[in-house]
């Protein structure tokens, strides 16, 4: 089940789906599909947050973002 208020839009998400080969996605996947990318944007993030306080900086950068998702 979704959470509700959601920040990431279902139909983009369903469309990256398709375009991964899916030829019909339900929305239970789609919502599943949200709860988990929610998740790792969330975890992701929080590692950026400390890489970047860490570095003495307030401001995430992309190149946290990358030694995040290592």
């Amino acid at each position: 089940m979704p959470r509700p208020g959601s920040t990431i839009p279902r139909a983009p998400v369903a469309r990256i789906m398709q375009k991964a080969g899916a030829k019909r996605v339900s929305e239970d996947a789609v919502g599943a599909m949200v709860d988990y990318l929610t998740d790792y944007a969330t975890s992701l993030g929080e590692k950026a947050v400390s890489i970047a306080g860490h570095s003495g900086r307030k401001t995430v950068q992309a190149k946290d973002l990358e030694l995040a998702s290592k």
